[in-house]
């Protein structure tokens, strides 16, 4: 299967500037948790783990990495997802639709890059908690990853019709329109939104969000100039 990257980029291809400064801000578009992290697509704070998530964590610090250790295959990331989700996955059968579980079970797999069946479980959380915004969210990430930028928009759509300032939703589907459906309009509509209903966005996130509206602004301009250049031409 072919790898897909953030907005359909494929492995070896050129990508421009602003390409680039979109990609690292949806390479963990649906967020695995960090503060307002605008490289993570997310411009909330994010509420600390629970119980049950912080019993999956290690109890102890990781030993150091040797220099020359053997790093880890996509393969070996995704095994280590699949027996991470294990026993969350035995606490489904007694219980299927607890949102909490499925939502970690997501969260699971995405960070093993099993993007389709962190879109599945993401998708079974948000059946069973549909007023849940931040899975739905999470569930647009997910369909992204997985080459489904139309799902996630659908997705991200569904949240602003119930949230229509959800800084998240506004901040990914800038993205997605302007990076997979190639929409400059679009997306600079769903920024602008952001910037205007969101007051209360910290000023380094603030001025993040200007300086992606104004690259996409300046590429505009470049396009028209250059299209006028071409119509003299002629």
């Amino acid at each position: 299967m072919k790898n897909i990257l953030p907005g359909g980029v494929t492995p070896g291809r050129t990508l421009e500037p602003l390409q680039v400064y979109i990609l690292a801000g949806l390479s963990l578009i649906i967020g695995l948790a960090i503060g307002y992290v605008l490289r993570a697509g997310h411009l909330q704070t994010v509420t600390p783990p629970s119980a049950e998530t912080q019993s999956l964590a290690p109890t102890t610090a990781p030993a150091p990495v040797a220099a020359n250790a053997k790093q880890p295959t996509l393969e070996d990331i995704r095994k280590m997802a699949d027996t991470q989700a294990a026993p969350l996955l035995n606490k489904l059968k007694t219980d299927p639709r607890n949102s909490k579980v499925l939502e970690q079970v997501g969260a699971t797999y995405y960070e093993g890059h099993q993007f389709k069946l962190a879109a599945e479980y993401y998708g079974k959380a948000a059946q069973a908690d549909p007023k849940n915004s931040a899975v739905r969210v999470k569930l647009a990430g997910a369909l992204f990853q997985s080459g489904n930028p139309n799902g996630a928009i659908t997705q991200l759509n569904q949240v602003l019709e119930q949230e229509p300032n959800n800084p998240n939703a506004l901040f990914n589907l800038g993205a997605i329109r302007m990076n997979a459906k190639k929409d400059p309009k679009g997306a600079l509509a769903a920024w602008n939104q952001l910037l205007k209903t969101n007051p209360q966005l910290e000023p380094e996130r603030k001025a993040q969000v200007e300086h992606l509206i104004e690259q996409v602004q300046a590429k505009n301009n470049t396009g028209n100039e250059q299209g006028a250049a071409n119509a003299q031409s002629k």
